[in-house]
């Protein structure tokens, strides 16, 4: 009887359609994105070793990179690299989150040397950021081949520029490779970075969300002197990538930049949900869905929801949920209210081309910050490196005032556009 009321449910199962993600039905309402119809995107990796292997022939290599840096084909960048005759990858350095995306954020990593049969590795996430002169003897060029998310918060573009001021003062060229900026390059968001916050999290002058390719952005970084000593760059650009584009629109697989941004409807929410690592609010690490929900025990979910929808922001509804966060290994190390029930909100795109993530997120603290004033919490000193400026706690009652610098920003940066 059991094993007969276990296969009716089964089948009672496989009968209910499985929900449609947000991009199905962004997909559904816009005909020229369906699969068949995916833009062809050859990205730096594969243009390098079709097409420019002339640039590292008979050089020895130190390759920054990660689990990202893969080929169109999903073959990582150190096996390809390898197999070339003329090629020899001496050292290969990893940022935060390890080679393998293996560890959670802000843990620090030590692999000893050796794994397996690859090249020396050396973490940039351990005792030392930047590479030590004895790691560069020997080293013809440096190849830099990591997949961005196009916020400033990710330390992947701090270690691009960090090993740059090490390139410059070894006298040793630097290569990036391009890739897409999976979010667009298209909107740019949020405050101008002061450089008094300048931290490991905010290392450039920049928007939050910034609008370019990892490749235009090193461009810009030695353009505007952002870093002490700027080497000779060489970028290997994609072809076929046009600013407009969303990951899912190209034929890219989705590949998971960091343990927490599983997905790209993550990577369109992060700009803006990030800012909540620095209060007492839970971002959602630890969950099936960090930074697509937020909340804490202490929160009204159903009226919170409702304020929130009340407010008509573009693009996103907000559901109300309850849920747990659990210490999950290499992904969320001792979450916000571990083991407890949070009742919050889940973020639900329904347009992400009017979406706006950064005022999003400010919208949503304004409002805690008003129902729950003896609850909510700010770390300031963090807040300031995550907001890049000393003026949230007034943004959150007001619209701000970086919009000037934001159209100062996208005008300077329009002369580093590779993809116009």
């Amino acid at each position: 009887m059991k094993v007969f009321i276990f296969l009716i449910a089964l089948v009672i199962t496989a009968c209910v359609p499985k929900p449609k993600s947000i991009h199905e039905v962004d997909i559904e309402n816009n005909p020229s994105e369906t699969i068949n119809n995916l833009s062809q995107v050859r990205i730096g990796l594969d243009i390098l070793l079709e097409e420019k292997l002339d640039l590292i022939k008979n050089k020895s290599i130190a390759l920054v990179t990660n689990h990202s840096g893969l080929d169109n084909n999903g073959v990582p960048n150190y096996k390809r690299l390898m197999a070339l005759k003329d090629v020899k990858i001496k050292i290969i350095f990893s940022p935060e989150h390890g080679l393998f995306g293996e560890a959670a954020d802000g843990e620090k990593i030590n692999y000893n040397g050796q794994i397996n049969t690859l090249p020396h590795i050396v973490s940039l996430y351990g005792s030392a950021r930047k590479p030590k002169k004895e790691h560069l003897e020997g080293v013809d060029v440096i190849i830099y081949d990591i997949q961005d998310v196009g916020a400033r918060y990710y330390t992947y573009i701090t270690t691009l520029g960090q090993v740059m001021e090490v390139a410059s003062n070894q006298g040793i060229p630097i290569m990036v490779l391009d890739r897409p900026n999976p979010i667009t390059g298209i909107k740019v968001e949020g405050p101008i970075l002061d450089l008094n916050n300048r931290s490991d999290v905010g290392y450039y002058p920049i928007p939050i969300r910034y609008g370019l390719t990892i490749g235009e952005l090193a461009k810009m970084i030695i353009g505007e002197k952002w870093i002490e000593a700027t080497p000779e760059l060489i970028i290997v650009p994609m072809l076929g990538w046009q600013r407009n584009y969303w990951m899912n629109e190209i034929n890219t697989n989705w590949i998971s930049p960091s343990p927490n941004i599983p997905d790209l409807e993550t990577a369109i929410v992060y700009p803006g949900m990030c800012l909540f690592e620095a209060t007492n609010i839970s971002e959602g690490r630890g969950s099936t869905k960090p930074f697509k929900r937020f909340g804490a025990p202490w929160i009204n979910k159903q009226k919170l929801s409702i304020e929130l929808n009340n407010l008509n922001l573009a693009g996103v509804e907000f559901k109300p949920i309850s849920y747990i966060q659990i210490d999950i290994k290499g992904v969320a190390n001792n979450p916000k209210y571990e083991n407890q029930v949070c009742n919050g909100i889940e973020i639900i795109i329904t347009n992400r081309n009017d979406y706006n993530s950064v005022s999003t997120a400010l919208s949503i603290l304004s409002i805690i910050s008003k129902e729950y004033p003896n609850s909510f919490e700010i770390n300031k000193s963090r807040m300031k490196k995550f907001w890049g400026k000393d003026n949230l706690v007034d943004s959150l009652h007001s619209n701000g005032d970086f919009y000037t610098s934001i159209n100062r920003f996208e005008d300077v940066s329009k002369k580093y556009h590779l993809y116009d």
